[in-house]
């Protein structure tokens, strides 16, 4: 469940102090039981246990969670290892996952221990005690034997040089240098693919007849995949922010195809070009959790494709404003800041 705050809010509504208090009182949320995720292709329930819709589809409909304590990228330790055997494997592997027990322990060898710094964690949505996780005995969020992201092309390299070069020096020009992110335009975690989070890893699949949304908490953008009956993309010569995405059904898997990027789009900070193409597939494992899968493919960045999966949870709960909109306060105050700096320069020469 979102256990984040908006202090603006909580200053300028007393009636949301209110509806938000019982939130921090309440104790951690159970483990949620699910289906273990431990293999692919996914064994999934038979027909007749699957919630559908009226057009006979798995319903998919829900808030959903996709936190995950699995790292993007497979530990260098573990080889190929997909899979941890139990939790008592999983726990052995990372004592020895090749960070050192001094930095496992949270320092360098010989030094003073950290101080304990209390803070209210539960209060940002940051409290690990309060995050619904589905169980996963995965080794990394990539798939495969290399557990890890391909090396970028001779291309990619050069253009994401080039991007640096031409900022150095220039990042608080104006608000066009600053990044997406920070304009909320869009954030990576919002897909596709779509990522876990730090924090607010909520999402809600809403979902019709011909026609499904993903609504992500972070940054609150909605995604329509529509329709879901497998037509054509859009032509070429449109080009969208998160693409345009088009779903169809094998069997009762949901498999959304985007393509139809802008040539601003990146990936684990990886520019990519025109050519990307992102393959999704959803799978209703049970009625508490859904298996995403997906795909990148864009042989102008990778040199070759790369996919990933990640179980998510069914919660309950609502999503929250997240409150992030393009020309923030916090725009203003960054560029007002850079002037200022630059003014001061000036005067001291």
């Amino acid at each position: 469940m979102n256990h984040r705050v908006l202090a603006s809010t909580l200053i300028a509504s007393g009636a949301a102090v209110a509806l938000m208090a019982p939130v921090f009182a309440q104790a951690p949320p159970a483990t949620v039981k699910t289906t273990p995720v431990s293999a692919s292709p996914v064994a999934t329930p038979s027909a007749s246990e699957l919630p559908r819709t009226a057009d006979g589809h798995p319903d998919l409909s829900g808030v959903y969670s996709n936190a995950s304590a699995v790292p993007l990228a497979r530990p260098a330790n573990l080889g190929a290892k997909e899979f941890y055997t139990d939790d008592a494997d999983r726990q052995a592997a990372r004592g020895g996952g090749g960070r050192g027990a001094a930095a496992a322990a949270g320092g360098r060898a010989g030094a003073a221990p950290a101080v304990d710094v209390h803070y209210d964690m539960g209060q940002f949505g940051l409290d690990a005690a309060h995050t619904v996780r589905a169980p996963s005995l995965r080794t990394s969020i990539i798939t495969g034997p290399e557990g890890k992201v391909p090396p970028l092309t001779p291309e990619a390299q050069k253009r994401q040089a080039d991007l640096r070069a031409a900022a150095q020096g220039h990042a608080y020009d104006g608000p066009e240098n600053r990044p997406l992110g920070e304009r909320c335009i869009m954030w990576p975690n919002e897909g596709p693919p779509t990522f876990p989070t730090g924090y607010d890893s909520d999402l809600q699949i809403a979902q019709g007849e011909g026609y499904v949304a993903i609504v992500l908490e972070t940054i609150h953008d909605a995604r329509i995949i529509s329709p879901t009956d497998g037509r054509p993309h859009l032509p070429e010569s449109v080009r969208q922010w998160f693409g345009d995405p088009r779903g169809h059904w094998e069997g009762d898997t949901l498999v959304v195809e985007t393509t139809n990027f802008t040539n601003r789009t990146s990936i684990q900070n990886a520019p990519t070009t025109e050519k990307l193409k992102v393959t999704e597939r959803f799978s209703r494992l049970d009625a508490n959790t859904v298996l995403y899968q997906f795909t990148v493919d864009d042989p102008g960045t990778w040199t070759k494709p790369w996919s990933g999966e990640v179980a998510m949870a069914k919660i309950d709960s609502p999503l929250f404003e997240y409150a992030c909109q393009e020309g923030n306060y916090g725009m203003p105050n960054t560029l007002s800041g850079a002037r200022a700096t630059e003014k001061k320069a000036s005067e001291e020469k």
